[in-house]
C-alpha cells in the first residue's frame, strides 16, 4: 500500500518526461501509442491515489539531512478530496486529448503537470511542497507556449511570458516565507508546523510574504491579471489543468502553510486579504457581464470563486476551511466542464463569442449546449449543483468570522452575496443569449460542424455527474475534510475540542 503512495505522482512525472523526451529523439513514438501510454500511467495515478485515499499509508523518512529535508508523504481528510481531484481530471484530460491526435510531447505535458499537483498535495515536508509546487511550472508553461492558440501567437507568446514572470514572482516571496517558517521553527515537517509557537512579529511577516506569493499563483487580486491571458491562449487540457488543479494548489498551500501553522499571523493580514478578495468577486462578476469571449468569461469567474474560497479561509473558523475545500472541488469540476464545452467550439467554429455560440450550440451541436447550461448553472451556484455548497458556507461563516472584526466581515459578506447576484446575472446572460438570442450566423457549409461525440462526450458527461453529485451529496467531501480539520482545533474557531 505504501507503494501506492509513490506510484500516484512518479508515474505520471517519469512518464510525461519519457513521453517528451521520446518525441524529441529519431525515435519519434506513434501518436496512437503516445496516447495508449499517456492514457494508461493516467488511470495508474488514479487507482494508486484512490488506493491511497482508502488505506491511508505513510511514508517518513530522512531525504536531506543538511537542511532537515524529510522524504514525508501521507494524506489525511484535507488533502484526500484534492487528490482525488486531480487524478480523476488528469484522466479526464487525456482522454479529451484523444479527440483530435495529440502529440506526445503535449500528452507528457499533461501528465507531468498532473504528477507535479499529486505531489504537491501529498508531500508532508514545507521545502519538499515548494519542490513539487514549481514542477507544474514548465509543463504548463510548455502547454500554453507551444500548444496554445494558433490563431493568435503573438498573445500566446505574451500569456506565455506573463504566466512565467508572475509565478516565478509568487514563487520567490513564497520561498523566503517558507524558509523563513522553517528556520523559526526548527522543522521543515507541515504536521509539526501546526503545532509550532512563534514569535507574533514573524508570523506577521511570514503570514505576509506567502499570502502576497501564494495570492499571485491562487490568483487573488489585484494580482490576476497573468490569469485571463493564459486561460484565453492555453489549450483545452492546458485550460483545464490550470483552472481546476493549479489553482487549488494555491489555496492548499494557505491552508497548509498559513491557516495552520501561522494563526496569529492570519489574524492580522486576514482583514486586508479578505476586502481584496471580495474586491475579486465583484470586479470579476462586473467584467463577466460585459465579456463576449466565453473563455475569458471563465476566466474571471474563476478569479471570482476563488475570491469566495480566499475569503473563507481568512474566516479563521472551521466552517470556513470546510467552505473553501468544498468550493475548491466544486470549481474544479464546473471549470473543467466549461472549459471543455468552450474548448469544443472553438476546435469546430474557429470562435468562442457569443454570437458563435449561439448558433453553434443552439442549432448544430446541442449536448454542448446542454453541458454549457449545467456548467454555468453549476456557476451561479445554484442549489443542488456543485457551487451551491462552497458559496452558501462561505457567507455564513464569513457572517461569523471567529475573532476577526465582526462588522467588517458582515459587510464583506454582504459584498460577497452581492457576488452571488453577479454570477447569476452573467450565467443567465450567456444562457439567454444562447438560447434565446437572435442573430445567428449563417451556417457555413466548410465548417467542421457536429456535436459532441466519442471521448469528448464522455469527459462531458463525466463532468456533467460531477457537478451534479457534488451538489445533491455533498457529506462523503464534508466527512473528509471535517475530519482533517479534528487535529487542528486550537488553530480554528469552532473546531473539535
Amino acid at each position: 500500500m505504501v507503494a501506492a503512495l509513490l506510484v500516484a505522482p512518479l508515474a505520471p512525472l517519469l512518464g510525461g518526461v519519457a513521453l517528451i523526451a521520446a518525441d524529441r529523439s529519431r525515435l519519434r513514438i506513434a501518436t496512437a501509442a503516445a496516447y495508449g501510454v499517456a492514457l494508461a500511467l493516467a488511470v495508474v495515478a488514479l487507482a494508486a491515489a484512490l488506493l491511497s485515499v482508502w488505506k491511508r499509508p505513510a511514508i517518513d523518512h530522512s531525504w536531506v539531512p543538511a537542511i532537515g529535508m524529510r522524504l514525508h508523504l501521507a494524506i489525511d481528510g484535507i488533502s484526500a478530496p484534492l487528490v482525488v481531484l486531480t487524478a480523476a481530471i488528469g484522466v479526464l484530460v487525456v482522454l479529451h486529448a484523444g479527440w483530435k491526435e495529440p502529440s506526445a510531447t503535449y500528452l507528457g505535458a499533461l501528465l507531468m503537470v498532473t504528477g507535479g499537483a499529486l505531489a504537491t498535495f501529498l508531500v508532508q515536508d514545507a521545502i519538499a511542497f515548494f519542490l513539487a509546487f514549481e514542477l507544474v511550472l514548465v509543463p504548463m508553461w510548455l502547454l500554453i507556449a507551444r500548444f496554445g492558440d494558433t490563431t493568435r501567437p503573438g498573445e500566446r507568446d505574451r500569456a506565455a511570458t506573463m504566466f512565467v514572470l508572475y509565478t516565478v514572482l509568487g514563487s520567490t516571496l513564497m520561498l523566503v516565507g517558507i524558509l523563513v517558517l522553517v528556520v523559526s521553527a526548527g522543522t521543515s515537517d507541515l504536521t509539526r508546523l501546526q503545532t509550532a509557537h512563534l514569535a507574533g512579529s514573524t508570523q506577521t511577516v511570514v503570514a505576509a510574504l506567502l499570502m502576497i506569493g501564494i495570492g499571485i499563483k491562487i490568483p487573488i487580486w489585484p494580482l490576476h491579471s497573468w490569469l485571463p491571458a493564459a486561460h484565453t491562449a492555453a489549450p483545452t487540457g492546458g485550460s483545464v489543468l490550470l483552472a481546476a488543479v493549479l489553482l487549488k494548489m494555491g489555496t492548499y498551500a494557505v491552508v497548509r502553510l498559513v491557516v495552520f501553522p501561522l494563526p496569529g499571523g492570519l489574524h492580522t493580514v486576514a482583514p486586508f486579504v479578505a476586502v481584496f478578495a471580495v474586491i475579486g468577486i465583484l470586479v470579476g462578476g462586473l467584467v463577466c457581464l460585459v465579456e463576449r469571449s466565453l473563455k475569458r468569461l471563465i476566466a474571471w469567474s474563476s478569479v471570482a470563486h476563488m475570491g469566495f474560497v480566499v475569503l473563507a479561509l481568512m474566516t479563521g473558523t472551521t466552517l470556513g476551511v470546510q467552505a473553501a475545500l468544498y468550493g475548491n472541488i466544486a470549481h474544479g469540476v464546473i471549470s473543467a466542464l466549461l472549459f471543455v464545452v468552450v474548448g469544443g467550439l472553438k476546435k469546430r467554429w474557429g470562435g468562442d463569442d457569443l454570437q458563435t455560440a449561439r448558433h453553434a450550440l443552439r442549432q448544430v451541436s446541442p449536448r454542448l449546449g446542454l453541458a454549457l447550461v449545467v456548467g454555468f448553472a453549476g456557476s451561479l451556484a445554484l442549489p443542488g449543483l456543485a457551487g451551491f455548497w462552497g458559496e452558501i458556507l462561505t457567507l455564513f461563516s464569513a457572517w461569523s468570522p471567529g475573532d476577526r472584526p465582526l462588522t467588517l466581515f458582515r459587510i464583506l459578506a454582504v459584498a460577497a452575496a452581492t457576488g452571488s447576484v453577479l454570477a447569476a446575472a452573467y450565467a443567465l446572460r450567456v444562457l439567454r443569449g444562447v438560447w434565446a438570442g437572435t442573430g445567428s450566423l449563417p451556417y457555413d457549409g466548410d465548417v467542421v460542424a457536429d456535436d459532441a461525440h466519442s471521448v469528448e462526450w464522455v469527459v462531458i458527461a463525466l463532468l456533467v455527474a460531477g457537478v451534479v453529485a457534488l451538489g445533491v451529496w455533498p457529506i462523503p467531501v464534508m466527512h473528509q475534510t471535517a475530519y482533517g480539520l479534528a487535529h487542528v482545533s486550537r488553530v480554528l474557531v469552532g473546531g473539535a475540542p
